[in-house]
């Protein structure tokens, strides 16, 4: 029997307000997740970390691939290991902590379990990592949070 493939972080549940040090309010640091059941044909995953509530459209917080699919663990402040980190909507490459300008905010952490590795360069967009893996998606899993402004 197939395990569910699932995202989870030790630092907050599904649905729960992420602690202020992933935020702008603390350091900014990305939060440790856990990576479980992850599909045999998976050869690669991708996270997409996002705000779709932010204002001016869905807000990319850090776009990471070709993430080994035997990870398990993923250190806080750190991307995993031999990954490759995309540009985020600050125009920064890497992590930039949840920051919602008023009201609460939802920041979906998407894993994706891909057929085959992405062929992008360090600091890539979003549109061009969301447009090559579209065809590859094994699986996905999604873990949501929530800041407060």
């Amino acid at each position: 029997m197939e395990t569910l493939f699932t995202l989870s972080s030790p630092a907050f549940g599904e649905g729960d307000a992420i602690p202020d040090k992933y935020t702008c309010k603390g350091a900014g640091i990305s939060p440790p997740l856990l990576i479980r059941g992850v599909p045999d044909a998976a050869t690669s995953l991708a996270l997409i970390v996002h705000d779709p509530d932010a204002v001016q459209g869905d807000f990319l917080h850090w776009a990471v691939w070709n993430i080994s699919p035997t990870t398990t663990d993923v250190d806080e402040d750190l991307p995993p290991m031999d990954a490759v980190e995309g540009t985020n909507d600050f125009g920064q490459t890497g992590y930039d902590g949840p920051c919602p300008p008023s009201g609460s905010h939802r920041y979906a952490f998407d894993l994706y379990a891909l057929s085959e590795p992405l062929n992008l360069h360090l600091g890539a967009k979003r549109q061009e990592v969301e447009q090559m893996l579209s065809p590859l998606i094994v699986a996905k899993t999604t873990l949501t949070g929530i800041v407060t402004a």
